[in-house]
């Protein structure tokens, strides 16, 4: 997917680095924007990937950090979140959705997009348990949107969600359908790390986080997006703090999945 890079610095001099890993999606933008000019930034070493990808390199150690899609969580012994920052939304989040050509009762196969293990989890859990759609699903391929027609539907995320927005006849929010279904909060990533970081690391990138989301204008002229107003999808649609409620809308999610 273009804009997607992987960044590898392997120079000795970076060995005591902590290393940290995201995704290049519009939606990460406020947080990194933070992050890359902070002095906490001289301690890390990015690797920006897949969400799919994030969870295996935890695991494997590969990486020290990563704003890790949540449904990844309870399969990495010793996750734990260590800011208060992530992706979450409060019902619409726009760039997760069920897009289809025909209305809800006609769908026959859902693609899964393959970017994303939280946003399949959770399309699984809203076929089955909110809507009650008996469906089949299709792990999808690179050019899947392609085949998404007639009763064959498709969930798409991210930036790619976000310029099909006027392709199709029926979008069906996963994040809204979340909250019709449980009154809760959706959490999509969060910041997670499988082994004991310093203090002061983890105070000073919080504050990086908290940084990033006071430059919102800047972000936007950064990042030139002629699909859909950045500045409604940065301040309306994402939430980017992990309060209380999107903990509650996550351990939710983790019951569900679990089940």
């Amino acid at each position: 997917m273009p804009g997607i890079i992987c960044l590898y610095v392997k120079n000795s001099i970076l060995s005591n680095k902590i290393k940290v890993a995201a995704v290049s999606y519009l939606n990460t933008k406020p947080l990194l924007y933070g992050i890359e000019r902070s002095k906490v930034f001289d301690r890390i070493e990015m690797v920006v990937n897949y969400p799919s990808q994030l969870a295996r390199s935890l695991q494997e150690g590969s990486i020290d950090l990563a704003l890790l899609p949540v449904a990844a969580m309870p399969g990495i012994a010793g996750a734990e979140i260590i800011s208060d920052y992530g992706i979450a939304a409060d019902g619409n989040v726009v760039s997760v959705a069920l897009f289809s050509q025909v209305p809800l009762h006609e769908i026959k196969s859902v693609y899964l997009d393959y970017q994303s293990r939280t946003s399949v989890k959770l399309a699984e859990v809203l076929l089955k348990n909110h809507w009650k759609l008996d469906v089949e699903l299709v792990p999808a391929t690179e050019h899947y949107i392609d085949y998404i027609n007639g009763a064959n539907a498709g969930v798409i995320i991210g930036d790619r969600a976000l310029k099909q927005l006027n392709s199709f006849e029926y979008i069906y929010d996963l994040s809204a359908a979340w909250k019709e279904y449980t009154g809760l909060d959706f959490t999509f990533a969060a910041w997670v790390a499988n082994k004991k970081l310093p203090v002061d690391f983890i105070a000073e990138f919080n504050e990086a986080n908290a940084a990033g989301l006071q430059h919102i204008e800047e972000v936007i002229l950064e990042n030139p997006f002629p699909f859909y107003d950045l500045r409604t999808y940065y301040t309306e649609n994402i939430c980017y703090r992990l309060d209380e409620k999107k903990v509650a809308g996550m351990r939710k999610f983790h019951e569900l999945i679990k089940q």
